[in-house]
């Protein structure tokens, strides 16, 4: 089995296991429709070597179990997608939080994707995945498989290290997925964060991300 099936056979093994959890998941704060609206704008500053960087902007949208999220650069380059899903969470010490997505991708790749957000939080430790399946409607052979996992530790409220995880089309190097370490502080409702992928490997990959929250 080549490398791309065995990341959608993992993409459909993720989402299968989550929506069956999802359905024995006690109800949460999430669990209803109802409550205020809560916003939060992401922007990620890619510094490829050897190429061009780029910006990729994500806007999320909940509203108690709904969710929302417009991206761009995200799944390509020149490429947006609008996304729908449903918020799970359940735990106290060990929380657990599940928003299974479709999306409709556009751009320069066209093509529809589930997906899905999960995370894990023991304390001060919190494991985490981004991830989706494109559908590419123009080639079959253009199919690909995004991932983002994350392992954080934060040893105080604002400050947040650890390891981390890419693969990704909106940028080429010489390792099919790109692995590294990051460091991010808080200050109220804003986020910033620095990646550093590849070091050791090839030339690092930098990611600066900035977040709010409103």
């Amino acid at each position: 089995m080549t490398l791309p099936y065995k990341f959608a056979a993992l993409s459909v093994a993720i989402l299968l296991a989550t929506s069956a959890l999802a359905q024995t998941v006690p109800a949460g704060p999430n669990s209803s429709a109802g409550g205020p609206w809560e916003f939060g704008l992401t922007l990620d500053g890619y510094l490829v070597p050897n190429q061009d960087g780029y910006a990729s902007p994500t806007f999320a949208a909940d509203h108690g179990w709904l969710h929302f999220e417009a991206r761009y650069n995200y799944e390509d380059l020149r490429t947006g997608s609008l996304w729908a899903g449903y918020n799970f969470s359940a735990g106290k010490k060990l929380a657990f939080n599940l928003t299974p997505m479709i999306g409709g991708v556009f751009g320069r790749t066209n093509g529809v994707a589930p997906g899905c957000e999960a995370s894990l939080t023991y304390k001060k430790v919190e494991l985490s995945v981004s991830n989706e399946y494109v559908f590419n409607t123009g080639s079959k052979s253009s199919n690909f498989y995004y991932a983002w996992p994350q392992l954080t530790y934060s040893p105080v409220d604002w400050l947040r290290i650890g390891l981390v995880a890419q693969r990704t089309k909106a940028y080429h190097t010489s390792l099919d997925t790109q692995r590294g370490f990051f460091a991010g502080i808080s200050h109220k409702k804003l986020d910033f964060t620095t990646y550093v992928f590849n070091a050791g490997w090839t030339t690092p990959t930098v990611v600066l991300e900035a977040a709010f929250k409103f």
